[in-house]
């Protein structure tokens, strides 16, 4: 959850807290980076549209970040879920 500053008519939303279990943490950013320094797998996991479009607008931490938080709610679906990854399934979803 994002510290929130607020004075006025002005919101400023703070860092995110650093909570849940940090090896988990750790391994999620860890695989998020890996992914984005092979762009040309992007596609083949699911993720290359959504990429081509954060990539620009994002700071390559930020994107590091979410592509961190992504992939643990995919993770969390999966094992909730209790079936295998399908990287289409978004697209037929939407």
């Amino acid at each position: 959850m994002p510290k929130q500053i607020s004075t006025g008519d002005r919101t400023i939303l703070g860092g995110l807290s650093k909570r849940g279990n940090r090896y988990l943490r750790t391994l999620f950013v860890s695989g998020a980076q890996a992914l984005l320094q092979r762009p040309q797998s992007w596609g083949g996991h699911g993720f290359g549209r959504w990429l081509q479009a954060a990539g620009p607008r994002l700071h390559r931490n930020v994107l590091t970040a979410a592509l961190a938080n992504k992939l643990a709610r995919i993770a969390w679906g999966v094992l909730y879920r209790g079936c295998g990854y399908d990287a289409e399934y978004a697209t037929r979803t939407a």
